[in-house]
C-alpha cells in the first residue's frame, strides 16, 4: 500500500476511533455516577460494621478480625460454606471442573475458581492455548450451520410467498425472538429457580456469561449453601455452548449493520456515491478494496 493509500484512509479511522474513544468515556462518565456515590455508601456502612462488631465482640481485635477474614476470604475461593458445621466438596468436582475448563476455552473467565499448583497453572496455559481456537472453530461451523438453516427456511418461505425483503426480514426476527427466548428467558426462569436471584440479575448473568465478559460477581452452579442436581452442570454447559454460537451470530450481523452505516457516512459526507453513478465504482478507495477482499475471503455458508 503507497503513502497516498494510507493517507486516504486517516480521515475514517479518526473518526472510527473518535467515536470508539467517545463511547468508552461515556460509558465511563455513567458507571461512575451510577455505581460512585453507592460505592462511598457501601464502604461507610461496611466501616460502620466493622466498629460495631469490635465493639461488641471485645475479644476479637484488628489483628483478630484480619484473621477472620481471612479464613472467610479462603473459603469463598475453595467453594467451602461457614455456615453450619457440615463439609462440602468444594469447587474441584468433576461437574465443576469440566465447566470451569469449558469457561477456560471460550474465554468467559469468571474469576470465582483458578488453578492454584503449579502444574495446574501450566496445564491450564497449554489447555487455554489449543482449546481457544478449537472452540472458536467448532463455534463458527455451528453458526454457520444455525445461519444455513434460517437461509434454507428463508429460501423456502420466498419461493411461497414471493416477498423477498419481507420474508428475509420476518425470519431474522422469528430466529432473533426465538433465540432470545431460548438462550435468556428460559435460561433465566431456570436461574431464578435454582439460584434465588433477581429478573434483572439473571438477565444480567445470561449476558455477562454469553458475551463472554464473565466478571464473576455471579456464577450459576458455585453456591456451597445449594445442592443443585446432576443435570444443572451438563444444562450449563450446553447452554453456555450453543448461547455463544448464538449470541455471536447476532453480533456479527450487528457488525455488518455497523460496517454498512460506516459506509453509507462516507459515500455520503466524501462525494463518494455521486462519483460512483457518473464514473462506476471507484476501485481506488482503500476502505472498499479491503470490503471487497473480505467478501471474497468469506467462506461458503454451505457446501
Amino acid at each position: 500500500m503507497s503513502m497516498k493509500e494510507m493517507l486516504s484512509r486517516v480521515p475514517s479511522i479518526l473518526m472510527l476511533g473518535a467515536v470508539y474513544v467517545a463511547y468508552v468515556l461515556i460509558g465511563g462518565v455513567v458507571f461512575w455516577k451510577l455505581e460512585g456515590d453507592l460505592g462511598q455508601k457501601d464502604i461507610g456502612l461496611l466501616l460502620l460494621k466493622k466498629k460495631s462488631l469490635l465493639t461488641r465482640y471485645t475479644c476479637l481485635n484488628q489483628e483478630g478480625l484480619e484473621a477472620v477474614a481471612q479464613v472467610v476470604q479462603d473459603a469463598s475461593k475453595a467453594g467451602l460454606s461457614l455456615k453450619g458445621n457440615y463439609t462440602a466438596d468444594g469447587f474441584w468436582k468433576f461437574t465443576s471442573s469440566a465447566v470451569f475448563a469449558a469457561t477456560v476455552v471460550t474465554t468467559i473467565g469468571y474469576g470465582n475458581m483458578s488453578p492454584s499448583s503449579t502444574a495446574a497453572q501450566i496445564f491450564c496455559v497449554f489447555f487455554a492455548v489449543f482449546g481457544i481456537p478449537l472452540n472458536m472453530v467448532v463455534l463458527n461451523r455451528v453458526g454457520k450451520y444455525m445461519l444455513a438453516i434460517e437461509r434454507n427456511i428463508s429460501d423456502f418461505l420466498e419461493v411461497r410467498t414471493g416477498r423477498r425483503r419481507c420474508t428475509r426480514f420476518f425470519v431474522h426476527l422469528v430466529s432473533y425472538l426465538g433465540g432470545a427466548v431460548l438462550f435468556f428467558v428460559m435460561p433465566m426462569t431456570v436461574f431464578q429457580l435454582h439460584e434465588g436471584w433477581t429478573f434483572s440479575q439473571a438477565i444480567y448473568y445470561c449476558f455477562i456469561t454469553l458475551s463472554t465478559i464473565g466478571f464473576g460477581d455471579f456464577v450459576a452452579d458455585s453456591n456451597p449453601d445449594k445442592v443443585y442436581p446432576e443435570w444443572y452442570s451438563v444444562l450449563m454447559a450446553s447452554w453456555i455452548f450453543f448461547g455463544l454460537a448464538w449470541l455471536s451470530l447476532l453480533i456479527n450481523h450487528s457488525i455488518d449493520i455497523l460496517e454498512r452505516l460506516n459506509s453509507h457516512f462516507k459515500q455520503r459526507w466524501g462525494g463518494q456515491k455521486q462519483q460512483g453513478e457518473a464514473g462506476g465504482a471507484d476501485v481506488d478507495n482503500p476502505d472498499t478494496q479491503v470490503e471487497e477482499e473480505d467478501e471474497i475471503k468469506k467462506p461458503p455458508i454451505t457446501q
